[in-house]
């Protein structure tokens, strides 16, 4: 089995699933396609990163990002960094000669995912951005049963992104919260991944029209270097500015002649990670909640009247990805099986010499969407999406 090493830019929440993913991959996926090794973590500073690398598991740490991807010994880049990063990091790697994994959204504009997705062409890379909720095995049977017509053909697509760790306005100052950071707020923190779901399901996103606002404009500041996510720290103290949207609505055109919304808001008390999504089709409909997520809720029009309504299909082993997860439906998944998913499909890309989805093309489309529904949010008007050429299509 070839060890494939790999240098993780980023210590904090996304280092930990990531960490864990490569871990557990071997585990559920075996034998595994390769075997992945944490060589070496990056932090902003020498205490963050060497915490990073003893809590995570890695061999060593750094605080050069630039060094690590310059190192002939690491074959992998995985970023799990702000936003700002992610193109200098991604370029840099993939002139490197160094495979890419990037946590979404892939960029902070489409310009710079757009600059991302020509250097990863150009050096030959094998490249992934982390839209990880599309490895739900629910979302995969979802995919499925659209694929076979199982609902005919698809007319409309429901979907929504509703949380509420950050809507106490109290709750710290992340760099979620400041456009030169993270380049969008709800919109392309969470609204990304409806957008990246409704495009896996449905197809590419024609036009659209949006209601995007911004209901909290400052927030405390944050004293530490770790980012705070949702702790509420009371209002006493300094505060700055937020410059980013806290809540979007959008009505969708898909090129293919169906139509759909998704919502998206950091607003919704008693909402902790609510993504769903509802496809009509002529032929039934499908349901899948998150909080849920080992569950497909779906109803066909040729049941019988009298049998009418939805049934839940609990995945398991007999669904998607399910042989390798746990031998008993509705066992359970969590966020961490979706991140072990994830890192199988790209280790198994490297290692076979082919590709994975989704990819930075993905992630520039997803980019093209989320700056439609900015300028229609800012214009009131219909929003054309320009579509991104695929290699080889």
């Amino acid at each position: 089995m070839r060890d494939l090493n790999i240098a993780l830019i980023g210590g904090g929440f996304m280092g930990k699933a990531h960490s864990l993913a490569y871990a557990a991959m071997p585990m559920y996926f075996w034998p595994a396609p390769a075997r992945p090794v944490r060589k070496v973590i990056v932090d902003v500073s020498e205490d963050l990163a060497r915490t990073a690398a003893d809590r995570y598991g890695w061999e060593r740490h750094a605080t050069s990002w630039q060094d690590v991807v310059a190192d002939p010994s690491v074959d992998v880049v995985d970023i799990a960094t702000p936003n700002h990063l992610h193109a200098d990091i991604a370029i840099a790697a993939a002139e490197a000669g160094k495979h890419v994994i990037c946590e979404k959204p892939l960029a902070p504009t489409a310009a710079d995912a757009q600059r991302m997705l020509e250097a990863v062409q150009k050096a030959g890379v094998v490249h992934a951005v982390a839209f990880n909720y599309r490895r739900t095995p629910a979302v995969a049977l979802a995919k499925k049963y659209v694929e076979e017509g199982a609902i005919g053909e698809v007319l409309n697509f429901r979907g929504t992104y509703l949380q509420d760790w950050s809507a106490d306005l109290d709750s710290p100052l992340s760099w979620r919260f400041q456009k030169a950071i993270a380049g969008s707020g709800a919109v392309g923190d969470i609204g990304s991944h409806v957008v990246d779901l409704a495009r896996y399901l449905v197809g590419e996103v024609d036009e659209v029209s949006s209601l995007v606002s911004r209901f909290i404009h400052d927030r405390p500041l944050q004293s530490s270097g770790f980012d705070s996510l949702g702790a509420s720290r009371g209002s006493d103290g300094p505060r700055g500015a937020v410059d980013v949207d806290d809540e979007s609505i959008t009505m969708l055109r898909f090129c293919d002649g169906a139509v759909g919304s998704i919502e998206a808001t950091r607003n919704a008390w008693g909402r902790n990670n609510y993504i769903t999504f509802e496809i009509h089709g002529t032929e039934g409909t499908i349901f899948f909640n998150y909080e849920r997520r080992d569950e497909l809720q779906v109803a066909f029009k040729a049941d019988p009247a009298d049998r009418r309504g939805f049934r839940t299909v609990y995945t398991g082993p007999g669904t998607p990805y399910g042989e390798s997860l746990w031998p008993i439906p509705a066992l359970g998944i969590g966020y961490s099986e979706t991140k072990i998913i994830e890192a199988y499909e790209i280790f198994k890309a490297i290692a076979e010499g082919g590709s994975v989805r989704p990819d930075f093309a993905d992630g520039y489309q997803t980019a093209l969407v989320d700056e439609a529904i900015l300028a229609s949010g800012r214009t009131g008007a219909w929003t054309a999406v320009d579509q991104v050429e695929r290699e080889g299509r």
